[in-house]
């Protein structure tokens, strides 16, 4: 992390971690790491330390839900690819893709299999 990074970790809240970790690692193409943490069980998206990293989450008091902030997953060259995923997985597109001015790239915003709304960037 870089001390003017704004964001170090997210955690997406999830009802059910196995077909909320299958939704995101068809949807992005990555695997996610699996990991226990006191009651709280995570399946964490591949980074690197100390980048900004993130999880499902799955334990008491993670409630998904489509209102409140909305966190911006990087799809890097593949947001058309990762979009034309999202309703085979179990999602659903709620703002298409939709560029960005200058060299910004696009952003798109979905609902995931839990039903929270996620926002994915990329540059394509």
């Amino acid at each position: 992390m870089h001390a003017n990074d704004a964001i170090n970790w997210f955690e997406i809240p999830v009802a059910d971690l196995p077909r909320a970790q299958r939704f995101y690692e068809t949807v992005l193409a990555v695997s996610l790491k699996a990991e226990q943490m006191g009651p709280m069980t995570m399946a964490i998206f591949p980074y690197q330390p100390p980048g900004v990293g993130g999880c499902l989450l799955l334990g008491p008091g993670a409630t998904p839900g489509a209102v409140g902030a909305i966190v911006y997953l990087n799809a890097g060259k593949a947001l058309d690819a990762a979009l034309a995923r999202v309703a085979g997985a179990g999602g659903q597109i709620v703002v298409p893709k939709t560029a960005l001015p200058g060299d910004m790239g696009a952003f798109a915003q979905i609902v995931d299999s839990e039903g929270n709304r996620v926002g994915l960037h990329g540059y394509a």
